[in-house]
């Protein structure tokens, strides 16, 4: 079995010492950073674009997971894969052509993946499934950090999971939202691989060991 993979939220961070959070998660047992970028339309909110992405990869040692909460991705896929992204994540929902957008990731020498709303089936990936490094299930609605964990979502991975293995692919499921300590076994247990945990990590008392913990639940 693989290793389940810890990605904290930078969006949950103390932008005031980013350079301290982000050499946090360098020295930390976490495997990668997730970058959420919104654009206020999409998403009901606004986080960061380049600048900040570029500050935190001029430190990182680790993969950049950028997930792209934004309309019409396709015109910025290029400037993100520069300023350091590794993985590069788009919405289902906010793309006319998926497949284009996934070879345009790939072309820019990223690694490409789909994000599900909570309300798109996970259905309509069979046919894409094959061009996917990696499928992002959301747990809450997407725009803002904080909020509860959905249960829907152990139904939606046992799904995806079983889809993926019946085409034979070694694609990975990412959950974003609401992932604690509570809840990542059963989410391991569904079929899942990576795990983005934000409010979790950083407001608690010592995040390097709450990386630590849920690394170690997810793969016990």
């Amino acid at each position: 079995m693989s290793s389940k993979l810890i990605a904290p939220s930078m969006l949950a961070a103390d932008f005031g010492n980013l350079q301290r959070d982000t050499e946090m998660v360098n020295t930390s047992d976490a495997d990668w950073f997730h970058i959420d970028v919104m654009d206020g339309h999409f998403v009901p909110n606004i986080s960061y674009g380049m600048p900040v992405i570029a500050a935190i990869k001029k430190h990182a040692t680790k993969p950049l997971d950028v997930h792209l909460m934004i309309e019409k991705p396709e015109r910025y896929i290029e400037e993100f894969a520069k300023v350091g992204a590794d993985i590069i994540t788009v919405h289902h929902e906010s793309t006319v052509h998926l497949h284009r957008t996934l070879r345009q990731i790939k072309d820019a020498g990223c690694k490409a993946g789909i994000v599900l709303n909570i309300t798109t089936p996970v259905s309509v990936l069979e046919d894409i499934l094959p061009e996917c490094y990696m499928v992002l299930l959301m747990s809450i609605n997407p725009g803002f950090g904080g909020q509860k964990f959905e249960e829907v979502t152990y139904q939606r991975i046992k799904k995806l999971r079983k889809m993926i293995d019946e085409q034979g692919l070694d694609t990975k499921i990412e959950i974003d939202g609401g992932v604690t300590d509570q809840n990542i076994q059963k989410l391991v247990e569904a079929g899942a691989d990576v795990f983005v945990a934000g409010s979790h990590v950083f407001k608690s008392e010592n995040p390097t060991q709450t990386i630590a913990n849920l690394k170690s639940l997810a793969n016990s």
